[in-house]
């Protein structure tokens, strides 16, 4: 069993433009400001607390007029944040009047949940729960209802069997099963430490564009933590890829059962290396690789409102 694992670091999507949305809407902080790695006229943003601690994170591939992404099988179904308890009716009522006012309220495993799309269509939620972690608060958010950070992943499989043994083999345990849907949780983890099983046998496999997330990423505390859980996958046959300096992190990923791209990401050395806290998010902060484009990418990009 891996016990380097935590729970989530991040989740990584592919969108339109969309820093509008998380800064003014949602109200999380934009705490990077870069550009993909493997195709550098386009952004990857990076929403989170005030730092970006992991398990709060949410990251986007805003790849102009993408195509609309098709939900199905074999990808990360609903991502959900999580949210102080009673601060739903705020947040229902501010999405409401939003133009994205697809909002349904429900109760799952006993949690109340405020269900929403995002604008492009993605699966997003609010759970109420009784989480310590300090928020990013703004003037027309204020702390006690704003979002603390990722409540969990769901994952939409055809089949479940395959995942639940590399879940447990990932330190989660069982939790509870309710309808179609299964939960995992790391005891003692983050707070960002629960996976939701959602079967859908006769769904079709999801076909990636605007809205679909790319990848879900679990958290280890440093690199020495990252490279036993990298053996120890490759020990039991999962193909991992060798370790990629992603900047603010050190990543490594491989294919889950039914599909998911799975990426173990470090919680060192942070978003705050190279820019100081007080103006996260503000500058463009190519990868070394693409620095010499600076100035030409500044002049390509689409300008983002702070």
């Amino acid at each position: 069993m891996l016990k380097e694992i935590k729970g989530l670091h991040h989740i990584t999507s592919m969108a339109n433009l969309n820093n509008q949305y998380f800064t003014k809407l949602l109200g999380l902080r934009r705490i990077k400001k870069t550009v993909n790695f493997d195709a550098a006229d386009v952004y990857h943003l990076y929403y989170g607390d005030e730092i970006g601690t992991p398990g709060t994170v949410m990251t986007y591939f805003p790849f102009p007029n993408m195509r609309q992404g098709i939900a199905g099988t074999g990808e990360v179904g609903t991502t959900t944040f999580s949210v102080p308890m009673g601060s739903l009716p705020f947040w229902e009522n501010r999405l409401s009047k939003s133009i994205y006012n697809d909002v349904n309220q429900k109760t799952v495993f006993g949690e109340n949940r405020l269900e929403i799309s995002g604008p492009d269509q993605e699966s997003l939620a609010f759970v109420e729960t009784n989480d310590a972690r300090e928020p990013w608060a703004s003037q027309d958010i204020p702390e006690d209802v704003a979002i603390r950070g990722l409540h969990s992943g769901s994952l939409r499989l055809q089949d479940d069997g395959a995942m639940r043994e590399l879940l447990k083999f990932m330190n989660y345990e069982f939790l509870d099963e309710e309808n179609n849907t299964t939960r995992f949780i790391i005891e003692n983890g983050n707070e960002a430490n629960i996976i939701d099983l959602d079967i859908s046998s006769s769904a079709n496999q999801a076909q990636q564009g605007a809205g679909s997330v790319h990848h879900i990423a679990f958290a280890v505390e440093n690199k020495e933590a990252q490279l036993n859980v990298r053996k120890a996958l490759m020990d039991t046959g999962y193909q991992v890829t060798p370790v990629i300096d992603r900047d603010y992190f050190w990543a490594i990923y491989f294919r889950s059962p039914g599909g998911v791209l799975f990426e173990i990401a470090t919680n060192e050395p942070g978003f705050d290396r190279d820019e100081d806290a007080a103006h996260l998010g503000k500058a463009l902060k190519p990868p070394s690789q693409h620095e010499h484009l600076r100035e030409a990418l500044k002049k390509h990009l689409q300008p983002l409102e702070d």
